[in-house]
């Protein structure tokens, strides 16, 4: 490519470092769609003959259906898909095939196909999203009033339904898909026509080949344009922040699953047995989604310290921006299809969450709520009061429902049998009427407006 320059070729080592055809000839798509635009461009402006602009074109569109069929072959010597591409062309139309690369360069050329790559991640990204809310939707209306121990520090706190605490899951995922399509509207700017840095003496309409690549207009600053990849660090900190979510879903999963739990039991598609112990059933999915977050993670701090130093505008270290990125996106179609898989196919074990949330004097915040409402108690007085009607149901070994009106009134003389009515778990829920509150009315409530909004495409 610079034989004009250089007398001699590059070192071995040297060749197989600076090549990135390896996992670059991911962007065979986008780079086939920015020359088509680009040349388009040079043909509607004159700067090649409307002739040369369709053999360059037709003859992209046969490398195109070369590599769709075949794949990209790994040419060290070709050492990236911009020169693989070019080297393809020219093999299929001759010399003509160089003008092609006419008022650009490698530098722009990437850039563009980069974020043509990432635009596409986010859309997959956010359709597969979808399909898990769907997911927690139709489990979450399935269990709307199926009452579940809900955790503060892991240790049984207050009653909630299993329909609530699957709705909130969905509000998570609601804000990363916010996330990705924050990211996406701003990476929606198009590099090409910016060449290596400073721009390009041909008359070209970058306006164009912006349009025709779908962006909503170019970059205005050509040092930005071609050494940005804020793009990618947006999907990568959207993708980790997803992650962290699907994580903690799984970790729940996981909880759930175990025999001290028994909340869940996971189907045999998103499980695994031992070769030694016959009678595990392992959530093997559950907990490589779990591992997988610390791999995107540490793909968005790979990038972070690739980019953290390095003046403009292009650097060979940019080289570097797309294996991470490929990664997290790989890592994360496969845990947000797992953790759909498992949703949509888990059998909860209503009973067995039922007997949880009872055995955990789950209700006494209702206890001391009663005293305040009904009593007149300051909360503080009748925390202190609730404290001791606890302690008493654990010397006598039953739920706080079945203390005895004489026990409790020994404690607080305030206490009527009317407070039987708020002891259960079935109370507790029900009562929790506040917007965003546990309630089964409110689910359902949530659940239509979720549905609502995934009907508009939201």
């Amino acid at each position: 490519m610079w034989g004009g320059r250089f007398a001699e070729g590059p070192a071995a080592v040297m060749r197989e470092i600076n090549a990135s055809i390896p996992f670059d000839k991911r962007l065979w798509r986008q780079d086939v769609a920015g020359s088509k635009a680009h040349v388009a461009m040079l043909g509607a402006v004159g700067i090649v003959s409307a002739t040369d602009a369709a053999t360059i074109s037709a003859g992209l569109d046969a490398v195109a259906a070369d590599y769709s069929a075949n794949g990209v072959a790994e040419d060290m010597a070709l050492e990236d898909i911009h020169m693989q591409t070019e080297a393809r062309l020219a093999d299929r139309i001759g010399p003509v095939a160089g003008r092609l690369h006419t008022a650009r360069s490698r530098n722009d050329q990437v850039a563009t196909d980069f974020r043509l790559w990432v635009r596409d991640a986010i859309d997959q990204v956010d359709t597969a999203l979808g399909g898990l809310q769907d997911a927690l939707l139709a489990r979450a209306e399935e269990h709307a009033d199926s009452v579940m121990p809900g955790f503060t520090h892991l240790q049984s706190a207050q009653p909630v339904t299993l329909g609530h605490h699957l709705m909130a899951y969905f509000e998570m995922i609601t804000r990363d898909r916010s996330r990705f399509a924050d990211a996406r509207a701003r990476l929606n700017l198009c590099p090409l026509g910016s060449a290596a840095l400073a721009g390009t003496g041909f008359p070209i309409d970058r306006t164009m080949t912006a349009k025709a690549l779908g962006f909503d207009g170019p970059m205005r600053n050509s040092l930005d344009a071609v050494s940005d990849r804020d793009f990618a660090l947006d999907y990568l900190m959207s993708a980790t922040q997803c992650a962290l979510h699907l994580s903690r879903l799984a970790e729940e999963f996981i909880l759930w699953a175990s025999q001290p739990f028994g909340f869940v039991s996971l189907s045999d598609q998103w499980s695994t047995g031992s070769s030694i112990m016959p009678q595990k059933r392992n959530p093997d999915a559950a907990e490589l989604v779990r591992g997988h977050s610390g791999r995107i993670a540490g793909c968005m701090v790979a990038l972070t310290m690739t980019m953290k130093g390095l003046p403009l505008a292009y650097s060979k270290d940019m080289q570097d921006d797309k294996p991470p990125v490929f990664e997290a996106h790989d890592l994360l179609g496969l845990s947000i299809a797992a953790m759909t898989g498992m949703v949509d196919s888990a059998t909860f074990r209503t009973g067995r969450m039922r007997a949880a949330a009872e055995a955990g004097f789950a209700t006494a915040t209702d206890l001391a709520d009663w005293l305040v409402r009904e009593g007149g108690i300051p909360f503080r007085e009748a925390h202190h009061i609730t404290g001791r009607a606890v302690r008493r149901a654990e010397e006598l070994g039953v739920a706080l429902d079945a203390v005895p009106l004489t026990d409790l009134k020994a404690i607080d003389a305030r206490i009527d049998d009317r407070v039987y009515g708020v002891l259960s778990v079935d109370a507790s829920v029900a009562s929790r009427t506040s917007f965003g509150g546990t309630a089964p009315a409110n689910v359902s409530a949530a659940i239509g407006i979720a549905r609502a909004m995934r009907e508009e495409g939201k």
